[in-house]
C-alpha cells in the first residue's frame, strides 16, 4: 500500500498533476453531471453504449475515471490510481473514435471529428503521474511520510 502513496515533494509534478485534475474534473462533470454544456450521466452513458457500443459497466466506468479522476488528481488522493483509470479511458477514446481521423485536432473544421494530439499528451501526463507518484501539496504525500 505504501508504494501507491510513495511520492516526491516535486513541485512540477504537483502542477502538471492539478492541471490534469481539472482538466478532467471539468470534462467528468459534463459527463457525469451535465455541467459545462455536457449531456449528463443518463446521456452521456446511452451515447457510449448505443453510438460507441461500449458496454455499460465500462462506459460508467470511463465516465467516473474521468470525474472521480479529476478530483483525486487535484488533491492529490490515489494519483497513481486515477491517472490510470484517466489514461485508460483515453487509449480506449483514441482506438474506438479519434485514431481513424488523424492525428490533429479539428482547428480547421474540415475534418469528421478530433485527432487523437491531446489524448496523448493527457496519456503522457498520467504515465507521469503513475510512475512519480502526486508530488508537493497531496494527500499522496503527506500519507506518505507517516
Amino acid at each position: 500500500m505504501k508504494s501507491i502513496f510513495a511520492t516526491t515533494n516535486d513541485s512540477t509534478l504537483a502542477i502538471c498533476r492539478l492541471v490534469l485534475g481539472i482538466v478532467f474534473f471539468i470534462h467528468g462533470a459534463q459527463l457525469t453531471l451535465g455541467w459545462f454544456g455536457g449531456y449528463g450521466f443518463k446521456g452521456t452513458m446511452h451515447f457510449f453504449t448505443t453510438q460507441l457500443g461500449i458496454p455499460a459497466v465500462f462506459a460508467a466506468l470511463a465516465i467516473l475515471a474521468q470525474f472521480l479522476g479529476g478530483l483525486g488528481l487535484i488533491v492529490g488522493f490515489l494519483g497513481r490510481i486515477a491517472a490510470f483509470g484517466i489514461a485508460a479511458t483515453m487509449l480506449v477514446a483514441v482506438l474506438k473514435v479519434h485514431l481513424a481521423v488523424g492525428f490533429f485536432m479539428n482547428w480547421s473544421g474540415m475534418q469528421k471529428g478530433e485527432g487523437y494530439e491531446y489524448h496523448l499528451l493527457a496519456i503522457v501526463l498520467c504515465l507521469l503521474i503513475m510512475v512519480k507518484g502526486s508530488g508537493a501539496l497531496s494527500i499522496d504525500r503527506a500519507l506518505s511520510k507517516t
